[in-house]
């Protein structure tokens, strides 16, 4: 990326220069009086951490609950569950990670470890685990086979541990933050590179009717040291929840947000080039990082959101929901509302009690991907003159490069991006890319379209963030114009798709 950068800016305005190479953080402290102006001008320049890049690169992650819930049909286990029942008769997590890789995901992430406390790794610190099971006479591990298979197909591997455990004797208690770390320090330590770990905020009674109080950033430091590239979700420093299940996010979606008080103060007290904080707050409300949410902050965060959902209504596997996979079209519609407005998509794909996933889901995913195909195979927009009045490097957006990108000069946060085709073309997606890594700026957009010397509005949207997606009613025409209304600072366009789909 530093190579890239230092070719761009050499072919830029001077001006232009200096914005651009200012220094890039994922936070940003904001002192008392400074005016709003300052605050925007701040806040377009918090930039991803690279952990943070490379997982919103990824798009599609997949989750793998797999645990005694399978075996007892339930989706919380009581802790309580015979070691005996986890039996898979013929796992294979070759099979899972060979389905979602051509499916087009880039990560998984197992349940190691889910309220229940049943570990699917044979740790040192608990015999409620597959060292109890008859599956492979004791000597399975799960998360290794998994972190094998993700090891031999090229794809990144991740892990979930649930803090909340309703078989340790010890949780409620001080003792328990010590399991927790011990647990956590096998999973970093023993499977190779860890690309990302997932909390949950999930926080009930144990076997003792106690609550337990989490020691969020000793996990985090934990993690830090042992695997410092691993990105930390959603009860952590580096991302976090869209704030529903359903594989919906904000048709606003800021990455940039206010940073809560105990960031800010951790922050500060640590001197920490990594934000590393406990969340808190609420951050499902359908606003976060809009200029009204940020004039009155003590800081900004690069804090991105991860959508989840389930391909199934459960997040483990049930066979009488064998019937309730969600369609091709369902998926393709949740990537729209979740890759398409500006996040990732974890979806959950459940192995069944054979330890394989369901030929249902494979089926269902297997034409997923050949919808997704279909749909973005051309890029419309490439057969296009583009021109811009105020713009630099246009041929940037249609080049299939992310880290190549348009932008305007001087200090315009306005621009009208025309293109004209050779003849008319007939699109019903528009596809935006903003150039993230030097920070999320787009704040208002409209796509129109020239009929009869008129021209008439397609489409309109609010922020783009790392991919924006609208789909709306076919469009024919030979003139089509995109126009930035309003950006923090010059905007950036690494990609700019029109696409023809069903």
């Amino acid at each position: 990326m530093k190579s890239f950068t230092a070719l761009l800016l050499c072919s830029l305005p001077f001006g232009l220069q200096a914005q651009l190479n200012k220094p890039a953080t994922n936070y940003v402290t904001i002192s008392s009086g400074e005016s709003e102006k300052e605050i925007i001008y701040k806040a377009a320049h918090v930039t991803p951490s690279p952990r943070q890049l490379r997982w919103q690169k990824l798009e599609l992650t997949a989750f793998f609950h797999f645990g005694v819930n399978t075996f007892t049909d339930k989706e919380w286990g009581d802790g309580k569950e015979d070691e005996k029942v986890f039996n898979p008769t013929a796992l294979d997590a070759k099979q899972w990670v060979k389905t979602v890789k051509e499916a087009g995901f880039k990560q998984v992430i197992i349940t190691a470890k889910h309220h229940d406390g049943f570990c699917l790794w044979t740790s040192k610190y608990t015999a409620h685990s597959v060292k109890q099971s008859p599956w492979k006479n004791g000597k399975g591990d799960v998360v290794k086979e998994v972190s094998d298979a993700c090891r031999e197909l090229n794809i990144g591997f991740g892990v979930y541990l649930s803090p909340w455990d309703r078989n340790s004797a010890l949780y409620g208690t001080e003792a328990y933050n010590d399991y927790f770390v011990n647990q956590l320090t096998e999973l970093l330590t023993q499977y190779g590179r860890v690309d990302e770990v997932w909390f949950d905020g999930a926080n009930g009674e144990g076997p003792n009717g106690k609550k337990q109080v989490y020691d969020f950033n000793r996990w985090y430091e934990l993690i830090r040291r042992l695997q410092p590239t691993a990105t930390i979700a959603i009860m952590g420093p580096d991302v976090r929840w869209v704030g529903t299940e359903t594989g919906r996010g904000r048709e606003m979606e800021w990455s940039v947000i206010p940073a809560d008080l105990n960031m800010m103060a951790k922050i500060a007290g640590d001197s920490q080039k990594d934000v590393a904080f406990a969340p808190t707050g609420d951050k499902r409300e359908n606003d976060l990082g809009s200029r009204d949410k940020i004039r009155n902050a003590h800081g900004l965060v690069w804090y991105p959101a991860e959508t989840d959902v389930s391909i199934r209504p459960g997040w483990f596997y049930h066979t009488k929901e064998d019937s309730k996979v969600k369609t091709p079209q369902q998926l393709f519609d949740i990537y729209f509302s979740s890759v398409g407005r500006n996040g990732v998509l974890l979806l959950n794909i459940p192995p069944n009690r054979e330890g394989r996933l369901s030929e249902y889901d494979v089926k269902n995913l297997q034409r997923f991907k050949q919808l997704m195909d279909r749909t973005f195979q051309q890029n419309l927009a490439k057969n296009a003159v583009i021109k811009c009045a105020n713009g630099m490097n246009t041929h940037a957006m249609t080049d299939g490069k992310y880290e190549t990108y348009f932008t305007t000069k001087g200090q315009d946060t306005t621009a009208t991006i025309e293109l004209t085709f050779p003849s008319a073309q007939t699109f019903n997606i528009l596809s935006l890319q903003e150039n993230i890594a030097v920070g999320q700026r787009i704040e208002s957009f409209v796509l129109e379209y020239k009929e009869a010397n008129e021209w008439k509005k397609i489409t309109e949207g609010s922020t783009v963030g790392y991919k924006r997606l609208l789909l709306f009613n076919a469009v024919n025409a030979k003139q089509v114009r995109l126009r930035i209304l309003s950006s923090r600072l010059n905007p950036t366009l690494s990609e700019f798709g029109l696409y023809k789909g069903d």
